[in-house]
């Protein structure tokens, strides 16, 4: 069976099934490397992407707020490659919305706005 390096960055939400994910990468050997990323070794038989996402499936808990993304390199091409095994993207935290603009111009907030930056 190949084994691959791969960078594995999660996020499972406030109520996520962390314990169960920290078991799965201490059992493959994961090395920290920062905040919710760990570099792990990783054995597959068919897809990477497929036979890994059935591993984490039969060993953590699922649910929508999961967020798990691997970087590898493409045996094809040789370059190294991102995808989401859970989840997706999330809206950038600086941007906003037009729902969220119009509710800054409401007479209330604008006041608050404005006083805010006189400070």
């Amino acid at each position: 069976m190949p084994k691959r390096s791969i960078w594995l960055s999660y996020d499972l939400g406030l109520q996520g099934d962390y314990a169960s994910l920290y078991q799965w990468l201490d059992a493959h050997g994961a090395k920290e490397c920062g905040d919710s990323t760990a570099l792990v070794n990783v054995e597959y038989s068919g897809s990477l992407k497929d036979d890994l996402k059935d591993e984490l499936e039969r060993s953590i808990d699922i649910n929508k707020k999961t967020r798990i993304y691997i970087v590898y390199r493409d045996e094809d091409t040789g370059k190294n490659k991102g995808v989401f095994l859970f989840g997706g993207r999330r809206e950038a935290p600086w941007t906003r919305s037009e729902e969220h603009t119009s509710e800054l111009q409401s007479p209330c907030n604008l006041v608050c706005r404005l006083l805010l930056e006189k400070k």
